[in-house]
């Protein structure tokens, strides 16, 4: 890793405490939040939140460019980097008093992931991943798990903001679950999910409608750890703009696929 890799992982882990350090000032003293969709919140923590990291992310590399799910997309027009940042995934969670919500900062060049950072400040858990040089939760590396049967595997998943309009094929691909595996549970933050799998708590994870802030630095956590990232199709990449992502431990990855895809029959979603 170059010495730049180190500093981008340096301050994205640095940006990501002071985020959260925000966030337990609020945390369970709200007394309101926006709606920006039927369904979909924002509180101020979320708004406190990305102007630091954005700001800080800007002072330290002000070369760099910024997509964040809030702001849009910001910073040097022409940069090879962008930091691509969720400042409070689970803001539902958040709004409620629950412990599940996390920020999130994937950082890449020339599109592909190199640095990511989740950090979950109500459970004191910090996951941190570079490209080729391994994932980690509190300085402690981690590993996927090694269960090799989607029978013995505990899943998760979550639903997008349209969900009505997928409702059939979101509840199918439930039930095939729910029949095929140990069980399936909804955290209500994907990047929590996608660092649950990469610690081997959890085997596999699929979702359809996450945006790029719901997964860069997610994706590489699972990769980095020993795990397996595509799209819902068997040979289908996984694409970070695009809205079809499965993770796993890679042992129940095939498996995991034709479950939620019906052995590859007739569900579709637009990809």
């Amino acid at each position: 890793m170059t010495h730049e890799y180190d500093a981008i992982i340096a301050t994205a882990r640095r940006i990501a405490l002071e985020a959260g350090a925000i966030q337990m000032r609020y945390f369970r003293k709200l007394e309101s939040y926006e709606k920006k969709g039927h369904i979909d919140l924002v509180t101020i923590a979320d708004r406190e939140s990305e102007e630091l990291i954005h700001r800080e992310i800007l002072h330290a590399f002000p070369d760099h460019a910024v997509l964040g799910e809030e702001g849009g997309r910001y910073g040097a027009e022409q940069s090879d980097y962008l930091w691509i940042v969720d400042p409070l995934d689970g803001t539902t969670n958040y709004a409620h008093g629950l412990r599940l919500f996390a920020v999130s900062i994937g950082v890449s060049f020339r599109g592909q992931i190199i640095a990511g950072v989740v950090y979950a400040p109500a459970l004191d858990e910090l996951y941190t991943a570079t490209r080729g040089g391994g994932a980690f939760r509190n300085l402690q590396q981690i590993r996927v798990s090694e269960r090799d049967k989607l029978e013995d595997a505990l899943l998760v998943t979550g639903f997008p903001y349209d969900r009505a309009a997928h409702v059939k094929p979101l509840m199918t691909m439930l039930g095939e679950c729910i029949k095929s595996s140990r069980g399936i549970l909804r955290l209500g933050a994907a990047s929590l999910d996608f660092a649950m799998v990469a610690a081997g708590h959890l085997d596999g994870f699929y979702e359809y409608g996450l945006r790029p802030w719901d997964m860069a630095a997610g994706a590489l956590l699972v990769e980095e750890a020993g795990g397996r990232v595509t799209g819902f199709a068997k040979d289908e990449k996984f694409d970070l703009f695009g809205k079809r992502s499965v993770a796993s431990n890679g042992r129940i990855h095939d498996e995991l696929l034709r479950a939620i895809t019906c052995e590859g029959g007739a569900l579709t979603f637009p990809p």
